[in-house]
């Protein structure tokens, strides 16, 4: 394992256990912002790390906007003093409500949704007209990930007319995420970002033309992001969000991306149950289990292991250097999903100088704070 991540007293860190790299967490950020030029132009999802603590390293470094997913990174982000603030997800239901109270407990936040919907805006602009209050919304574009979002075309003009005239409503632009270009091969993902881009580009165009603002385009995630920060157009804000602590899932699908892992998992060695065979504690209660079963963690020390078992609290590895590890002995892994692995826990651990300086809270690891 490279020595960047060696610890000098490991003996009071319980396992298993998300160990936070501050200097990786601060030279991951100064290389966002050198690739998208400058903080200005970053607007970064939380998601990944959904910490107070990283936030207020953010806008200590100049990032200033921010977009979330949950309430509770919305909540977050403003406890921490974020004014501009993106929660880019379509409400319906009592998340309506919880829009209003937000307006209502953080008047001096510039608040955005998205919305896809002409329900979903007609109740938004009842709620929030009620109370005479005022929301941005972008328009939700769908750019070929058919997740959400409309596709570029008459129906798109007409809700974001709607957005337009609808009280409590401000049109704030579109959010254009494309999370189905995972191209490693930059030059395909390059060409396959530029399609998305122009699609929403010259609905942008079409819409300016009628007169209506399109101040900004949300642009992107953590993959498209570099293709999307060498565009030059001022509408552009940056996203991506799974860089400011890597993993290996991103490591090995963009290695044209020079990030490092800021986080890595501490497990112990808890059983031998067999030959070649170890377990750890790093059950899947402790690390994301979307990845597909095998692959959900990479251990430095142990490449080549089979990740033959993995449960809610075991993971079982298959090594011929098995029988140099006893229980007790501990291991590093790199998340191949750090986001949800993050919200799997309450604290992380802070790392800086090969020694445990802090423990940082998952702030938003729930959905529900207090809003």
């Amino acid at each position: 394992m490279d020595s960047k991540y060696a610890i000098a007293d490991t003996s009071q860190i319980f396992s298993p256990a998300l160990l936070v790299y501050r200097d990786i967490v601060v030279r991951n950020l100064e290389k966002m912002i050198k690739i998208a030029g400058s903080a200005e132009r970053l607007r970064p999802h939380c998601k990944t790390h959904k910490m107070a603590a990283v936030t207020k390293i953010e806008l200590s470094m100049g990032i200033k906007k921010h977009k979330c997913a949950t309430f509770a990174e919305a909540q977050m982000l403003a406890d921490c003093g974020v004014k501009d603030i993106f929660l880019a997800y379509n409400l319906v239901g009592p998340n309506i409500q919880r829009a209003v109270k937000f307006l209502q407990t953080y008047p001096d936040v510039r608040f955005s949704v998205t919305a896809d919907d002409e329900l979903m805006i007609a109740e938004l602009s009842s709620a929030i007209s009620a109370i005479k209050g005022t929301i941005g919304v972008f328009l939700d574009v769908n750019s070929g990930m058919h997740r959400t979002g409309v596709l570029p075309g008459p129906r798109a003009a007409e809700l974001y007319q709607q957005i337009i005239d609808a009280l409590g409503l401000e049109p704030r632009g579109f959010h254009l995420y494309d999370g189905h270009n995972n191209q490693t091969s930059l030059e395909e993902r390059t060409a396959a970002v530029h399609a998305c881009w122009q699609s929403a580009a010259k609905l942008r165009d079409e819409f300016v033309g009628r007169g209506w603002p399109v101040p900004a385009i949300v642009c992107g995630g953590t993959g498209s992001f570099p293709v999307y920060a060498k565009l030059d157009d001022p509408a552009i804000e940056l996203a991506p969000g799974t860089c400011v602590f890597h993993d290996s899932g991103y490591g090995t699908a963009f290695p044209d991306m020079d990030f490092e892992p800021a986080v890595l998992m501490l497990t112990r060695v808890i059983s031998r149950p067999g030959i070649n065979r170890l377990t750890c504690d790093l059950g899947n209660k402790a690390v994301a289990s979307d990845p597909p079963k095998g692959q959900r963690a990479y251990f430095p020390d142990l490449p080549d292991a089979v990740q033959a078992i993995h449960n809610e609290e075991h993971m079982v590895l298959e090594s011929p250097l098995a029988d140099q590890y006893q229980p007790g002995a501990e291991l590093y892994a790199v998340p191949k999903h750090v986001c949800p692995t993050s919200a799997l826990h309450k604290q992380a651990y802070v790392i800086e100088g090969g020694k445990v300086v802090d423990q940082w809270d998952v702030t938003s690891r729930d959905r529900f704070l207090t809003i």
